[in-house]
Formats: structure tokens, C-alpha cells, sequence
């Protein structure tokens, strides 16, 4: 139910402040239609430089989780690099320890042979001159004039062959 009231003043107040809401209304519309495109052209600018910051925050977050998995990949590189050589090295192990079961001389071992037997050679290269220094013209006359010795052929044979000898290992 409407209610009339008695004061007109009271309506003629309504009226008019109803009227002025209107007229603001129409200014407001009015005003949004002449500077719209400005409001647009600064809503636009403003997305823009919003889009920007959101970009930039995207790309450090995308850029710390990718420094975060190249890392991660560094460490999965590091530990399976670390299992190879575990691996490698157990292996190694095994295989010297295999070779030693069935006598194979090690590398340092051959090594000492070698050296002994360098030694070796230039000790009889050594004693070879000694011995012939004091061989004088008159000793290499009589050696010319000595009969060659001939030997057996089955001693000349057994000197041609080298003796088999087992090899022993030694700890170098």
C-alpha cells in the first residue's frame, strides 16, 4: 500500500533529488560517451603494463625452476657417473684378481723384469770388454791360427732352444 503523505514540501524534496540522480545519470552516460575512447586507451595501457609484470615474474619463476632442474640433472648426472666408476672399478678388481688366479704376471712385474734385464745386459756387454782388453795382437794371432771346433749337431740344437721355465710371480 502506498501511503500519501500530507507534507507536499516532502514530495516536491523526493521529486527533485529522483530528477537530479536522473540528470547525473545523463551526464555520467554522456561523459563516459565522450571520453570513452580516452578511458579505453588507458584501461588498455594499463592491462598492457600489467601483462608486462605478469610476463616478467613468469619468466624469473620459469627461469628458477629450470636453474632448480638443471641441477637436479647435474646431481642424477653426478651420482650415476659416481655408480659407473663403482661399478668399474669392481670389475677391474675382479679381473686382476682372476688374472692372478691363473699366473699372469702383472704390468709392474714385467716392468721389473725388463729393468733386471736391462741391467743384466749391460753387465755382460761389460764384462765382454773387460775381456777383451787384455787380448793383445799377439792372442787374436793365435786365435787365427786355432782349427775351428766343430760341434755335434744335436748340441748345436739344444743350444739353439730356449729352456722352458715356469714363471714365477714376485711382488714388486
Amino acid at each position: 500500500m502506498v501511503k500519501k503523505t500530507d507534507n507536499p514540501d516532502f514530495v516536491n524534496t523526493v521529486r527533485d533529488s529522483a530528477q537530479q540522480i536522473w540528470l547525473a545519470g545523463l551526464g555520467a552516460f554522456a561523459k563516459a560517451q565522450a571520453e570513452g575512447s580516452k578511458v579505453f586507451e588507458s584501461l588498455v595501457k594499463e592491462g598492457s603494463t600489467v601483462q608486462r609484470k605478469t610476463q616478467a615474474a613468469a619468466e624469473d619463476k620459469f627461469g628458477d625452476v629450470g636453474a632448480r632442474m638443471s641441477g637436479m640433472a647435474g646431481e642424477m648426472g653426478a651420482k650415476a657417473t659416481q655408480q659407473w666408476d663403482k661399478l668399474e672399478s669392481i670389475f677391474e678388481d675382479r679381473t686382476a684378481r682372476a688374472l692372478e688366479r691363473l699366473g699372469v704376471p702383472t704390468a709392474r712385474y714385467v716392468q721389473a723384469l725388463e729393468a733386471r734385464l736391462a741391467a743384466l745386459e749391460g753387465v755382460v756387454a761389460a764384462m765382454s770388454e773387460a775381456k777383451a782388453a787384455p787380448q793383445g795382437a799377439a792372442a787374436k794371432r793365435a786365435a787365427s791360427k786355432r782349427a775351428p771346433v766343430k760341434r755335434s749337431a744335436a748340441r748345436s740344437e739344444t743350444a739353439a732352444t730356449p729352456r722352458k721355465t715356469p714363471v714365477r710371480k714376485r711382488s714388486v
